[in-house]
């Protein structure tokens, strides 16, 4: 039986499966974290995404100073203004950043909920719509909920909702590095001499 082999520089689930499995269990550790501290994670975010939108309205303004005389300067100057506008009442008052990031997420899980049960429809008779159509409810299961709870729920379905993404990130990470680990344990046990 030969043994896979790739070529240098290449990665191979095999021989990296132990920095994927630590990696996902880093991962998995901060979803915890998240989860338990969904205030300060909701916060956190709201903080990252004014800095963010400060940053592109400065881009912006920068963009519409340099090209004076281009026809689109003007909608730079508005769209500077904007960014740089939403971007410091988010620093300013992370509470209605937190509100607002909300309602987006009880926006997109509408629209989630939506799309994956309009696409289990179409799938007749296809392996996996059940799981689709399951999921596409779970999602407006969950924006139905967060929006019965709103605004109190404001102060930690952020920060819960990226606790559990990272979560089950890393733990998908890990079952995939251990994916790797079998591999490469048969591997080592096809190239063992026989009776050793």
């Amino acid at each position: 039986m030969s043994t896979p082999t790739t070529e240098p520089g290449t990665y191979s689930l095999q021989k990296g499966w132990r920095t994927l499995a630590l990696a996902g269990g880093v991962v998995a550790l901060l979803g915890l974290l998240a989860i338990l501290l969904p205030l300060a994670t909701g916060i956190a975010i709201t903080y990252l995404v004014g800095a963010l939108l400060v940053g592109g309205g400065i881009v912006h303004a920068g963009h519409a100073f340099t090209a004076r005389g281009w026809r689109g300067s003007l909608w730079q100057v508005a769209l500077a203004a904007v960014s740089i506008g939403s971007g410091l009442l988010l620093l300013v008052n992370p509470v209605l950043g937190l509100l607002s990031l909300t309602i987006l997420a009880i926006a997109y899980l509408l629209v989630d909920g939506i799309a994956e049960l309009a696409a289990s429809l179409q799938m007749d008779g296809e392996t996996g719509r059940g799981w689709i159509a399951a999921s596409g409810v779970t999602s407006l299961v969950l924006a139905g909920l967060l929006w019965i709870g709103f605004p109190a729920d404001a102060a930690w379905a952020i920060g819960l909702l990226v606790g559990i993404s990272l979560l089950m990130t890393g733990l998908s990470m890990v079952a995939v590095a251990y994916g790797g680990r079998r591999l490469d344990e048969d591997v080592a046990g096809a190239t063992e001499p026989r009776g050793a």
